[in-house]
This record gives structure tokens, sequence and C-alpha cells, in this order.
């Protein structure tokens, strides 16, 4: 018995000394510095999206910055990296870069240059605080890919409709006078302009009126006639019968003679089909035997075809 018990003795004294070894090894393997393991220089595994290309990266870095250092990527002052630089990288992290875009967008009248980060013309002008109205237009359409240098314009378009009020003309009537001269002329009733409410839709663009369209129109006060009294009366001087013809001149009521002085009057009657109409002499002429008379070609209209080219006239100048 006594031996056994002896033997117990021996055993357990040997356990503690053992486990008392192993207690220094452990401490002597976390305190030995050669054999402390860094977990900041571990490599990890993340996912790099540029711009809308994925990359699987295996990287030391520590931080966003440390990353694009190692990895010599190229960043200009207007793109977006998420998240930022001074962000810690994990294991399995998602880093993003959005690639601005150097565009000139010309609205409201003015031109500018930006850089946006955004994929569309849409997008861009949103960055931009630009607004569209359902009506307005962009070139390129809005939903254009937007690439460097893209010129982007937009186009105002506004539809209102307004109700203005409008002066009505009124009319003339004409009562002949042979008492008085034939260049005289007496408002015997003067005459009242009217006037209308008229509404009209108007487009704009950019500002500025492109179209109007009537509506309605309704006249709230109707205009008065105005009589007028025309002279008649010609003093004639003695007639001059021969040929009459034509010529391009001045597109008026005017002819050329050789015996009226240029300023008079003369009043031209076709002798066959008895017209007459009263011209201005602005010109000298004609030179041909037996003609009396050149008309403008207006003047030569009113009393006969300008096919018949030579017509037979008596000019007879006015006095008065």
């Amino acid at each position: 018995m006594i031996l056994l018990k002896k033997d117990k003795l021996y055993y357990t004294l040997f356990i503690i000394i053992g486990l008392t070894l192993c207690s220094f090894k452990v401490l002597a393997f976390f305190s030995d510095p050669v054999k402390n393991i860094n977990f900041e220089n571990v490599a990890k595994s993340i996912t790099l999206n540029d711009d809308g290309f994925n990359f699987r990266i295996s990287t030391t870095a520590n931080t966003v910055s440390d990353l694009i250092k190692e990895q010599k990527i190229n960043l200009n002052e207007h793109d977006r990296i998420t998240p930022d630089m001074e962000s810690r990288i994990y294991a399995g992290a998602h880093i993003e870069i959005q690639r601005a875009t150097k565009i000139k967008i010309t609205a409201d009248g003015h031109t500018g240059e930006s850089y946006v980060l955004g994929k569309t013309v849409r997008d861009a002008l949103h960055e931009n605080q630009i607004t569209l109205s359902r009506l307005d237009k962009t070139v390129p359409a809005s939903d254009t890919l937007v690439q460097n240098d893209l010129l982007i314009t937009v186009t105002r378009i506004n539809v209102e409709e307004v109700t203005a009020k409008e002066s009505v003309s009124f009319k003339t009537t004409v009562k002949n006078d042979a008492k008085l001269g034939w260049q005289e002329k007496k408002i015997e009733t003067p005459g009242q302009p009217g006037e209308k409410e008229v509404r009209y839709r108007i487009t704009y663009k950019n500002g500025q009126e492109i179209t109007r369209i009537t509506l309605n129109s309704a006249i709230t006060q109707a205009p008065a006639a105005q009589v007028e009294v025309h002279g008649t009366y010609m003093q004639l001087g003695k007639a001059n019968a021969g040929q009459g013809t034509w010529y391009s001149y001045q597109g008026g009521l005017f002819a050329a003679s050789t015996t009226i002085p240029k300023g008079a009057y003369a009043k031209v009657t076709n002798t066959a089909s008895g017209k007459s109409v009263v011209v201005q002499i602005n010109d000298y002429g004609p030179q041909g035997k037996g003609r009396v008379i050149d008309l403008d070609k207006v003047a030569f209209t009113k009393i006969a075809p300008l096919g018949a080219g030579v017509i037979g006239v008596k000019v007879e100048p006015i006095l008065n």
C-alpha cells in the first residue's frame, strides 16, 4: 500500500513539471519578436470597379490611398473614389472609381465647361443643376452617353396662351366730286377704329417667339367707316395723239415724254378701248416716229395688255 501512494505522488509531480515546461514554451513563442505575426501585411482579396470595369485584386495595402499607389492607378482631381482615400481596407472590400468626363453645356444663354461623373446627357444636366421642362429639347438626346469634349445644347420650349386687345381698322368710303380738283381730298366723316379681343397660343424658343396661333377672336367695339370726298376735276391741256409703248422702269404710274416736263402729270387714254390712266412724267422719250409717250409697264397694263406692245393713245397734260 505504501508503494502505491508513492507512485501516485511521482505521477502527479511529473504532470505538474510537464505543464510548467509547456507554459514556458508558449510564453517564449509569443514573446519572441521573430515569430510575431503582423496581420496588417497579410494579403487580402478585394474587388475594384474602375468606371464600370471589375477587377479582383490581391493586395497588402492597408488603406485606399496605399492601394492606389500599389496598383499605380492614375486619378485626376475630378474623379471620385469610394470609400475615401483614408479608409482602411479589409478582406472582401469593394472599391469603386468614377471617372469624370469633360463636357460643355449651352443653356439659358450661357456656355460653360464641366466635369461630370454621370454616364448620360440627362445625368450631366442633373449634376449641373439644369432642370428640363416637358417641352425642352437637348442635342444630343438626353439618353446619349457622354464622351470627352461633348457639347450639350439645351433649347427651352415654352408655350403660353394670352389674350390681347387689338385695334380694328375702319373702312373708307369714297365720294367723287367734279367740283374739286383731281388731287384734292376731303374727309366728310372721320373714321373710328374698333377694338377686338384675340386669344393666341404662343410658342417661345429660348425666349424668342417662333409661332403665334389665333385661337379665337371677338370684336368688342365695331369700327365706324370714314367717308372721303375725292375731286375729279381736271384742267386738261392740248391733246396729242399718236402711238403709246411700254418699258420696264420704276414699276409705277410713270411715263416718258418729249413734250411734257418731268414732274408734271398727264392723262393717257387708249383710243381703242377708252380706258385711261393718270401718270407722272419722270423720263424723256420715246424717240420713235409717231410715238408720243412711253408708259411704265405698270401704267400700260391699266389701259391695255402688255402683249399689245404698241397702242393708239391720246395724251393730255394736266394743268391743275
